[in-house]
């Protein structure tokens, strides 16, 4: 049996393996603008020479790319691309991320898919420096942005932190702020940024296809002691949400480099 056999069928990707790769090229390539809106696609015996596929494939990919609006197919007309639907979106300056991140969480809205207390995944316990029998609180949350999915947000809370909130107020209120009305002292924070593929539950929750690219942050947050208090997996769609820097050149001769300009009216924000 193979992967794409066991796999439901969700919006967007078609399936059989050829059929993604032909609507993953032709998605690439509408999306970064090399078909503009408006644009006749060449005809599927064409599309089927070039990428040395099948015409059955082309047709696959093409439905694919049809449902998700992205192009029009007519008798006589041919297939054209349709120009992108207004959808809201969010960015953040990678220079002063923690901040925007918690200004991002007062300004949006939050669904709250799940909430528990069990033991810690063995990453999590490593990372928040917590013992081997340790119990957190775990959460999962969807952000949304004029009420479009946009992040899928998992926490953990060591346990003796989290009593002090309930889940109807983490439903409805920042993490960061109930963390300080624990008496939590945040101090520092690491992130990490990577990108990773969407698996079913989290497509599902952000309405995107199974397998599709998601812009994946890590961060642990510490307090003024250095321990652990908050562990933070945040998977974006990144048709909704991008990262930002400015740079400025700076130095002479050959020590001259980019660095980071850094909002001075984000600097010690919340």
């Amino acid at each position: 049996m193979t992967q794409d056999s066991v796999l439901p069928k969700t919006k967007g990707l078609p399936e059989g393996g050829k059929a993604r790769r032909v609507y993953l090229h032709l998605h690439e390539e509408i999306t970064r603008g090399v078909h503009a809106p408006g644009t006749v696609l060449p005809g599927e015996q064409k599309l089927a020479v070039t990428l040395d596929v099948s015409r059955v494939t082309v047709r696959r990919a093409l439905d694919a790319l049809e449902s998700d609006g992205l192009i029009e197919r007519r008798a006589g007309s041919g297939t054209t691309v349709c120009a992108p639907r207004p959808q809201p979106s969010m960015a953040a300056d990678f220079s002063t991320l923690m901040p925007q991140l918690v200004e991002m969480g007062q300004n949006t809205t939050a669904r709250l898919l799940s909430f528990s207390y069990g033991a810690a995944p063995a990453t999590v316990a490593r990372a928040l420096g917590l013992g081997g029998q340790a119990r957190v609180q775990a959460a999962v949350r969807l952000r949304l942005v004029e009420g479009e999915p946009f992040s899928h947000l998992t926490t953990w809370v060591p346990e003796q932190i989290a009593q002090n909130y309930t889940e109807a107020e983490l439903a409805t209120t920042p993490l960061f702020r109930l963390l300080e009305r624990s008496g939590v002292k945040v101090d520092a924070a690491h992130q990490t940024v990577s990108a990773t593929l969407a698996s079913p539950d989290v497509a599902e929750a952000l309405g995107v296809s199974i397998g599709a690219p998601l812009l994946s942050l890590d961060r642990v947050v510490r307090d003024a002691d250095g321990h652990g208090v908050e562990y933070l997996s945040a998977l974006y769609r990144p048709d909704m949400f991008k990262l930002e820097m400015t740079l400025n050149h700076v130095g002479a001769g050959a020590a001259r480099h980019w660095a980071p300009v850094i909002n001075p009216a984000r600097k010690g924000a919340e």
